[in-house]
């Protein structure tokens, strides 16, 4: 019998289990630039933390009257970005330590992400947790990005679970939204700290106004624990 009983885990990448966000404002910084934008703060970026790539750049479209293609700008946002991903990725400790505990005791996992799956590959690979999250979700191959239900339903579906019986760890108010959209359980671990009382957070089951600071794999395991013993 599994320890967590019929329980699955989805989680977020970026922000999440990874410290991302600083390779993709520095892609962004450096692709905006290039297209005669100059001086995209970090203050600006953190608008777009939980917003997929692509809706990220349409944004920055209509924002800034850019005349390139949506495809074009994800092209080159991603490829600055993979550059960096590939070497300069850090994986939370405690979020690390949590997935081997999962893996250990048997739970289904997944990764279900607003980045391409390129991006996804290469930041699982290039940290080694390629090793335990092999069920990998992009929201580029599903409908809608966050705060749409899409890409965790497909991830349910990929792991062939209901999705009552998910719990999604995030880090943004757009992927707590679209795990409640989702009709799945969320650990919520806001990356930007002044975001922890936005209202989508307020439906995450378990939040961590403290984020990764919060956050420890034991606490997480436990709270899980009871969730399957209270279902």
């Amino acid at each position: 019998m599994r320890a967590l009983g019929s329980l699955s885990v989805v989680f977020d990448l970026d922000g999440t289990l990874v410290d991302s966000e600083p390779n993709y404002y520095e892609a962004g910084r450096r692709t905006l630039d290039a297209y005669g934008v100059p001086d995209f703060s970090w203050a600006e970026h953190e608008r777009y933390v939980g917003i997929s790539t692509r809706e990220t750049v349409a944004d920055w479209r209509r924002r800034f009257g850019l005349s390139a293609s949506v495809d074009e700008l994800v092209a080159v946002k991603n490829r600055h970005y993979l550059e960096l991903a590939r070497t300069r990725t850090t994986v939370f400790p405690e979020m690390r330590a949590f997935v081997e505990r999962l893996t250990d005791e048997g739970v289904p996992t997944a990764v279900a992400s607003g980045s391409s799956a390129e991006a996804i590959g290469a930041i699982l690979a290039g940290t080694g947790l390629d090793a335990y999250l092999r069920t990998v979700v992009s929201a580029d191959e599903v409908a809608h990005g966050k705060p749409a239900p899409d890409v965790f339903l497909e991830a349910a579906r990929r792991l062939g679970a209901d999705p009552a019986d998910c719990v999604v760890v995030e880090d943004a108010a757009p992927g707590a939204a679209a795990a409640h959209a989702a009709g799945m359980r969320c650990i919520a671990v806001p990356y930007v700290a002044a975001q922890a009382d936005a209202p989508e957070f307020a439906t995450a089951d378990l939040l961590l106004g403290g984020g990764q600071a919060e956050f420890t794999a034991h606490a997480a395991w436990e709270w899980l624990a009871e969730a399957a013993r209270r279902a």
